[in-house]
């Protein structure tokens, strides 16, 4: 982990954002990167587990933590979370925000669809794009985009879901070749079914599953050097199957 936590620092600098990082893979994202030094801007809707989060990784690391208590459903927030980063010498991005829907899909709600979409891909975009900019002026960064094993090929009964992390799938394995010359790392990280509290809200049972911890761990240490990791060894088996 010694290794890890040198090239993280050294390669992306003092402050990362880390998105959806109240529960699951955003929260371990954070203690991961924390540990590393990195100061952390911590961006999701809860804020009473925010405030308890900033305290424990204050405490502990001495990292220095910036909040910014909102969904990202609304097309608004990315501006203000943007405009809440300028000041700061951010260096990285963990895109880890972001919720599923499970069942048919003529009986889903519209709505609902709709609000997944924008935030697993349109604020997403948004994030991206920014970061993007300002990593590629500044001629180093990191930008980690989640995906899932669900999107490398239709699943019936989470059809708009699997669509979406298609989305994101495909946008990384582009970006981290436009953007490599410019200095910025990007990777795609396509965990299988992993105990992140996601299963809870989409509704789904999962059997064997992976840690948040596991996936945090593995996406971290493939980044800047492939341009998408199958964290644990169940996606792996997973996907050649």
């Amino acid at each position: 982990m010694g290794n890890l936590q040198n090239r993280l620092k050294t390669r992306y600098g003092s402050w990362a954002v880390v998105t959806g990082a109240s529960s699951g893979i955003g929260r371990e994202m954070a203690v991961r990167l924390a540990e590393a030094g990195l100061n952390l801007v911590l961006v999701a809707r809860s804020q009473a587990v925010l405030e308890q989060m900033a305290k424990d990784l204050r405490d502990r690391y001495g990292t220095e933590v910036r909040l910014v208590v909102r969904g990202l459903a609304v097309e608004m927030s990315v501006g203000t979370l943007v405009a809440q980063t300028d000041d700061l010498d951010v260096g990285l991005l963990v895109a880890a925000a972001g919720f599923g829907t499970s069942g048919a899909f003529l009986n889903s709600r519209l709505e609902q669809e709709m609000e997944m979409l924008a935030v697993n891909c349109r604020a997403l975009l948004g994030l991206t794009w920014h970061f993007s900019q300002r990593f590629a002026q500044q001629r180093r960064g990191g930008i980690v985009l989640m995906s899932s094993l669900v999107g490398f090929q239709g699943m019936p009964f989470a059809a708009n879901y699997a669509a979406s992390k298609a989305y994101v799938q495909t946008l990384a394995e582009a970006l981290h070749v436009e953007l490599a010359s410019k200095g910025v790392d990007v990777i795609a990280s396509a965990p299988g079914p992993t105990n992140s509290g996601f299963g809870d809200r989409a509704g789904m049972k999962m059997g064997k599953v992976l840690s948040a911890g596991e996936v945090a761990q593995g996406t971290l240490k493939a980044l800047g050097r492939k341009p998408t990791v199958l964290p644990g060894f169940l996606s792996k088996l997973l996907t050649y199957s």
